[in-house]
C-alpha cells in the first residue's frame, strides 16, 4: 500500500490516534459518490476498536442523514467546512458560527460588482436560500420548503456558508476572483465542486471546528489522524498529527498531508484504516 511521508513528517504522529477524522466526497467516498462495503467495515471496526471517528465534511448537515452508518456513538458531525455541528440522529444542527447579515451583505454586494453573472445560495441551520438563478443539481428532497428569493432578502439568521456560482467562468477564474474580492472577510474554500466558491466566516474551517470538538474531549492535535482530498481540507491535514492525502487529490492536499494513502475508488482510507486496526489489535502487519 503507499504511504509515502510528505515533507511534513516532522509532526508525523507514530502512535495510535485517539480519534480519526475524515472528508466525506472525493475521499471516503468512491467517485460516484457511494460508500463501498469495505470502508463502511473499515470505519466501524475504528470505533469498534476503542477510536472516536468524526466526519468533517463540506455538505450541509441535510446531506448526512443519508451516510447515518459512518456516524459514530456520539451522533455528530463536522459539516459546511466547520460552519456546523450537527447531530445526525435527531436531525438537529446544535451549533453554528457563520456570517452575520451586515457582513454578508457587503460581500455579496462586492462580488456582484465585480464578477458578471454571479449567483448565490447561503447555507443556514434553518436551511438554505437560494436565490432564483441559482440552480439545483442535485435535485434535492425538501428542496421546494427552500426560501428563494434574492440574497439582498435575507433575515438575520447567521449564514455558516456563502456558495458562489458565475457560469460564464472558469472554476479557476471564478475562484481568483472571488478570493480577491472577499479577502479577510472570509475563508474562500474548494472542495472540488465545478465552478463553484464556497466562503465561510472569517475563522471558520475545518481545522478550527475540529480543534474545538476534540479540545472539548481533551484530545490535543498529535492524538488526531485526519484524511482528505482537496483544497479545503488543508487546514485539517495541517493541524494533525498525522494526515492523509488520498493519491487521487488535489495537488495542494497532497503536499500538505504527512502521508498518501490510494485514491478514494481503490478504498485508499479503508486500507489505512485497517493497518490501524490491526496495529490496536496486535495484529502483525506486513
Amino acid at each position: 500500500m503507499p504511504d509515502e511521508s510528505r515533507a511534513a513528517g516532522s509532526r508525523r504522529s507514530e502512535d495510535p490516534p485517539r480519534v480519526v477524522a475524515s472528508d466525506l466526497d472525493g475521499t471516503l467516498l468512491r467517485s460516484d459518490g457511494t460508500l463501498s462495503s469495505r470502508t463502511a467495515a473499515a470505519w466501524r471496526a475504528v470505533e469498534e476498536a476503542g477510536i472516536v471517528t468524526v466526519l468533517v465534511t463540506a455538505r450541509p448537515p441535510r446531506w448526512l442523514d443519508a451516510l447515518s452508518e459512518l456516524i459514530a456513538s456520539h451522533g455528530l458531525a463536522i459539516c459546511g467546512n466547520g460552519a456546523f455541528l450537527y447531530d445526525v440522529g435527531r436531525r438537529r444542527v446544535i451549533g453554528s458560527q457563520g456570517f452575520d447579515r451586515a457582513d454578508l451583505l457587503a460581500v455579496v454586494a462586492d462580488l456582484r460588482a465585480a464578477v458578471p453573472g454571479i449567483t448565490f445560495a447561503a447555507e443556514r441551520a434553518s436551511g438554505p436560500w437560494v436565490e432564483p438563478a441559482y440552480p439545483d443539481p442535485h435535485r434535492e428532497r425538501g428542496a421546494d420548503t427552500w426560501v428563494r428569493a434574492p440574497l439582498e432578502d435575507i433575515d438575520e439568521e447567521p449564514v455558516g456558508k456563502l456558495l458562489a456560482l458565475a457560469p460564464t467562468l472558469s472554476t479557476d477564474d471564478l475562484l481568483r476572483r472571488v478570493g480577491t474580492v472577499v479577502g479577510d472577510r472570509g475563508i474562500l474554500a474548494y472542495s472540488g465542486a465545478h465552478a463553484l466558491a464556497e466562503v465561510n466566516a472569517p475563522g471558520v474551517t475545518k481545522a478550527a471546528a475540529l480543534e474545538t470538538w476534540c479540545a472539548e474531549r481533551g484530545i490535543g492535535p498529535a492524538q488526531v489522524w485526519a484524511f482528505g482530498d482537496m483544497p479545503n481540507d488543508i487546514p485539517m491535514l495541517s493541524w494533525a498529527g498525522r494526515s492523509y492525502a488520498v493519491a487521487s487529490g488535489h495537488g495542494a492536499a497532497l503536499a500538505a498531508a504527512t502521508d498518501t494513502c490510494p485514491a478514494n475508488d481503490e478504498d485508499g482510507v479503508a486500507q489505512v484504516l485497517e493497518r490501524l486496526v490491526a496495529s490496536v489489535a496486535g495484529i502483525p502487519v506486513r
